[in-house]
């Protein structure tokens, strides 16, 4: 009888433990995850050391087809509908969509992730003038504007020709610079654009990501694939992110639009802060909201 009873103790704890485990994978995956920020590009809504909760229902959760996206494969995903849509100055957490060593080339996964704000949505118009974030038709501000002001105030070329040079690399064609960049339009899922040799530069990544194929430009004339290409539907959203510490921050005005399919969820709340340094708690950011 003490065995039997010993063995039916261990089965139920064998079960319990299954079931937490199962629980706690589904709430990762559908509900929510907790990533440890390592650099201040988004202080000081977001400090290096804090840990974050990233709040995926408001987006609504990926399901992956398979795992090979964990290795850059390109992996078809469903986004399950979320509660909301993404709005202008939302801080997100994403899969960093470029293969380390190949910027040109937009990659699915790979386990490096960024937390960007949003400064702007699909369907939008971006630039920057002077320094300043702007979209077109919209007066709200947009990014952290006190950071802004301070770029305003600097010449650009007090900047190291690596930060001043910004997507899309293009320098002829697109002399667009860390005070003064776009306009950028920020395309929108269904959203059919005309294809030309100057357009391309601008949506070459990202119609290659979407299709697989390749794009090449000879004479001026584009092709997808050896088929010419003059107009092209988008499959889906696409996002213009920035750090709030925009003299060093890896964003969207330098590496390009980042694709709704890479954004993991909502970064909503700090919920501990370790100085990374002192290692000593920074109590006052605990439970702390992100805005």
């Amino acid at each position: 009888m003490k065995i039997s009873k010993l063995i039916h103790t261990t089965l139920n704890g064998i079960g319990l433990l299954l079931i937490i485990v199962v629980l706690t994978i589904m709430m990762k995956v559908f509900l929510f995850a907790s990533f440890k920020i390592p650099t201040p590009s988004m202080a000081p809504a977001i400090m290096d050391g804090d840990y974050i909760l990233v709040n995926k229902l408001a987006m609504g959760p990926r399901i992956f087809e398979n795992w090979g996206f964990m290795n850059g494969e390109k992996t078809k995903m469903k986004r399950i509908r979320g509660c909301s849509k993404v709005k202008r100055n939302d801080v997100l957490v994403f899969d960093f969509p470029y293969k380390p060593n190949a910027s040109d080339e937009i990659k699915q996964g790979g386990n490096l992730f960024y937390v960007k704000r949003c400064v702007a949505i699909p369907g939008d118009t971006f630039y920057i003038e002077n320094g300043i974030y702007k979209v077109k038709g919209i007066n709200e501000r947009i990014g952290h504007v006190e950071r802004q002001r301070e770029l305003a105030g600097r010449d650009v070329t007090s900047f190291s020709l690596e930060l001043r040079h910004t997507f899309p690399k293009d320098t002829v064609h697109y002399p667009w610079t860390i005070k003064d960049f776009g306009p950028l339009y920020v395309p929108a899922q269904g959203n059919n654009i005309q294809i030309d040799s100057l357009s391309i530069i601008l949506y070459e990544n990202l119609i290659e990501y979407e299709t697989g194929k390749a794009i090449t430009v000879e004479n001026g004339i584009v092709r997808l694939c050896n088929t010419e290409l003059t107009n092209y539907t988008f499959q889906q959203d696409y996002y213009f992110m920035a750090g709030d510490w925009i003299f060093d921050s890896v964003d969207s005005r330098y590496w390009g639009l980042l694709p709704d399919d890479l954004v993991i969820g909502k970064a909503s709340l700090i919920w501990k802060s370790q100085d990374m340094i002192t290692n000593k708690y920074r109590w006052n950011r605990f439970f702390k909201t992100i805005k």
